[in-house]
């Protein structure tokens, strides 16, 4: 069984952004897609929709990011 940093996804209100994605990541992405669908047994209608949660992973395990947001004395 392969360890994806993803879990299942949540639905949430979104925010409309757009984004150019590199042909390479695209493919990736939609490789993960089908990873994830194969690990979760939920299948992913839209691998687009694994940016936000990706993101979100990123952003929570950045050990900088979470060093610059605490608050100095």
């Amino acid at each position: 069984m392969t360890k994806l940093k993803l879990g299942p996804l949540i639905d949430d209100r979104p925010v409309k952004v757009t984004v150019e994605l590199p042909g390479p990541l695209h493919r990736d992405l939609l490789t993960y897609a089908e990873v994830l669908a194969r690990e979760t047994g939920q299948p992913v209608s839209d691998p687009v929709k694994l940016i936000v949660p990706m993101l979100e992973r990123f952003i929570a395990t950045d050990r900088g990011f979470a060093r610059s947001r605490k608050p100095r004395s």
